[in-house]
């Protein structure tokens, strides 16, 4: 039998970690973040991460559980995740996996294989020598140029990424694009429930700009200059994070704490708006629309528990 998933998606600022923790107690569950930033030890403000407080003695995974300088991956991820996971069924609790970086989900969901089976070491040499001498852009046109829709889903900045799909391409003679369809459309390895939870366009942005406002008063300045002055790499994948790349720009003296802020809530938004249209194509998602239920929680929380058959 496939064992029990339970799923919390849905858009930045949506509300997923205050359904995620009342699930948690009525199911006697325990949370998994699906988060890539709030793995990070010191990326608190600018990643919304929970408390200790906030949990209310639910026991969380994945939260500061990586040094600012590590990297991290969606391979690295989801053997975080399959760990945890063991750890849950063992002590007999419900594991709700909440965030919303859909692909990070859909690696957990169809156990998407991410093995290093094509490799050529002195190729990626070489495509980085080739970025030092040429730039990030002039390395995604290559990609563009061989897989134009790996090129699409991966931003010029992710150099890794880019030098892995090109590297796979030199080696296997495929485009990495299709390998990870055919990955994703595997069948689901759990019996899970999919709820995406949302909200009004207008009102998920006005709670983005609200946030990140929060996220301001609260110390994000701060809290990435403390990172500055410890010598994270601006490179580090932590520091490409949203918050923490506009602020860095800032120190760096690329442009004003005002116009940072300004690129925070913007990117963000357009954020939100990318993880609608990821969910949007997920065939099994159980779509939550807040406005429906009058944005009461408790009508929210009743209506998920009676999509969920499984209990302890």
């Amino acid at each position: 039998m496939k064992k029990p998933l339970i799923i919390i998606a849905g858009p930045t600022a949506v509300g997923k970690t205050n359904i995620s923790i009342k699930l948690a107690k009525e199911l006697s569950g325990e949370v998994i973040s699906a988060d890539s930033v709030q793995v990070y030890r010191g990326l608190n403000i600018g990643s919304a991460k929970i408390t200790k407080d906030e949990m209310q003695g639910v026991p969380h995974h994945l939260i500061d559980i990586l040094d600012p300088e590590d990297d991290f991956n969606v391979a690295v991820f989801k053997d975080l995740v399959y760990k945890a996971l063991d750890k849950i069924y063992t002590a007999g609790k419900i594991p709700i996996l909440a965030g919303g970086t859909g692909f990070y989900i859909q690696a957990v969901l169809k156990d998407v294989d991410f093995s290093e089976g094509a490799a050529d070491e002195a190729y990626r040499r070489e495509l980085s020598e080739y970025v030092r001498e040429n730039g990030s852009k002039a390395l995604h046109d290559m990609l563009k140029s061989v897989d134009p829709e790996a090129a699409d889903s991966i931003p010029t900045g992710n150099v890794k990424r880019v030098i892995r799909a090109l590297e796979f391409y030199k080696v296997t003679g495929g485009r990495i694009s299709d390998h990870n369809k055919a990955q994703t459309e595997r069948p689901s390895v759990f019996d899970h429930r999919y709820f995406v939870l949302n909200d009004e366009r207008e009102i998920v942005y006005k709670r983005i700009d609200e946030r990140v406002d929060k996220m301001m008063d609260a110390g994000l300045l701060a809290e990435v200059r403390a990172l500055y002055d410890a010598d994270v790499p601006r490179s580090a994948v932590s520091m490409q994070s949203l918050g923490y790349r506009q602020i860095m720009d800032h120190l760096y003296g690329e442009c004003t704490l005002e116009e940072a802020v300004y690129q925070i809530k913007l990117q963000t938004r357009h954020f939100a708006k990318r993880q609608i249209t990821w969910f949007k194509r997920e065939k099994d998602a159980i779509w939550v629309n807040k406005q429906d239920f009058g944005r009461d929680e408790q009508k929210i929380l009743e209506y998920m528990l009676s999509r969920i058959s499984y209990t302890t």
